[in-house]
C-alpha cells in the first residue's frame, strides 16, 4: 500500500506541476532583445541616424534580436507558453531575416520601385502576423498588448511608405518603432525587477 501512495503521490505531483516550472521566464530576455534592436533600426527609420550607418544594426540583428529572442523562444516552448514561443521565434526569424535581406540579399537588375515594392510586401505580411498576434495578446496584459499594437501599426507604416517611396512615411514608421521599442523595454523591466524584487513595482496590468 505504501509503495501504491508513493507512485500515486508521484504521479500525481508530475501531473498538476507547470512545465518548465524550474525555467526562469524568459520574456524579459526576448522583450528587451526586441527592443534594443527595434530602437536601434528605428533611429535610422525616422532619421535621427543617417540610412549610411544602418549596417550598424546588422549585428543586433543577428545575435540579438536573432539569436537571443531564438533562444527566448525555444524556453517559452519549455515552459508551455504557446503565445511566448510563437512570438518570440517569429521575431528572431524577422530579425536573421532582416540581416540577410539588407546585408547578403542581391536584388540583379531589378528596378529600384522593384525592390521598394518587394520590400513593402515583407513588412506587409510581417504587419499581418503581427496583426493576429495581437488578437492574443489581448489575454496576455496591458502592456504586452502595447507592445503588439505599436507594432502592427509601426509594420504597416513602413510598408505604407515602401510601397509609396515617401521619406516623410518612412520617418513616421521610424517614430512608430521608438514608441514600440519603449512599450517592449517597459515589459521588459517590469518582468525582470518582478524577478529580482520579488514583487511587482512596474504594473503591466494582467488581462487573462
Amino acid at each position: 500500500m505504501s509503495d501504491t501512495h508513493t507512485h500515486h503521490a508521484t504521479y500525481t505531483e508530475a501531473a498538476v506541476s507547470a512545465p518548465g516550472a524550474h525555467l526562469a521566464d524568459p520574456a524579459p530576455l526576448g522583450l528587451a532583445a526586441f527592443a534594443l534592436t527595434t530602437f536601434m533600426l528605428s533611429t535610422v527609420n525616422a532619421g535621427w541616424l543617417p540610412a549610411t550607418v544602418e549596417p550598424a544594426v546588422f549585428g543586433l540583428a543577428l545575435a540579438y534580436g536573432g539569436i537571443g529572442q531564438l533562444a527566448a523562444g525555444l524556453w517559452e516552448f519549455a515552459k508551455g507558453n504557446t503565445f511566448g514561443a510563437t512570438a518570440f521565434c517569429s521575431y528572431a526569424g524577422f530579425w536573421l531575416s532582416f540581416w540577410y535581406l539588407t546585408g547578403h540579399t542581391d536584388f540583379g537588375d531589378a528596378s529600384p520601385t522593384d525592390i521598394d515594392h518587394a520590400v513593402g510586401m515583407y513588412l506587409l505580411v510581417w504587419g499581418v502576423f503581427t496583426a493576429y498576434m495581437t488578437v492574443a495578446a489581448s489575454r496576455v496584459s496591458t502592456a504586452v498588448l502595447a507592445v503588439f499594437v505599436l507594432l502592427t501599426v509601426t509594420f504597416l507604416v513602413l510598408a505604407w511608405g515602401e510601397f509609396a517611396g515617401s521619406d516623410g512615411v518612412h520617418k513616421l514608421g521610424g517614430y512608430f518603432g521608438l514608441l514600440t521599442a519603449i512599450a517592449a523595454w517597459y515589459a521588459s523591466f517590469a518582468g525582470v525587477t518582478a524577478f529580482t524584487w520579488k514583487r511587482p513595482i512596474a504594473p503591466v496590468g494582467p488581462r487573462s
